[in-house]
């Protein structure tokens, strides 16, 4: 997986365009547009660039702190 890393759009053949959000030696992470996070073992993994843009998120609110 030389190359990549992470913020880098890709594309997997099976869930398609995502972006990394972890990589190293032994894992990466990449949060795919359609089906979420998804982990792969770094020497495994077949991905090809793309330039498809990641789509817009909605924003989460932040939840409230607890009261005590």
């Amino acid at each position: 997986m030389k190359g990549f890393g992470k913020g880098d759009r890709v594309a997997q053949a099976t869930y398609g365009a995502g972006t990394i959000t972890d990589a190293n030696v032994h894992h990466t992470v990449i949060d795919f547009d359609q089906h979420g996070l998804r982990t792969f073992v770094t020497s495994l993994v077949q991905l090809t660039t793309t330039t498809e843009s990641a789509p817009d998120r909605p924003k989460t609110r932040k939840r409230a702190a607890a009261k005590a």
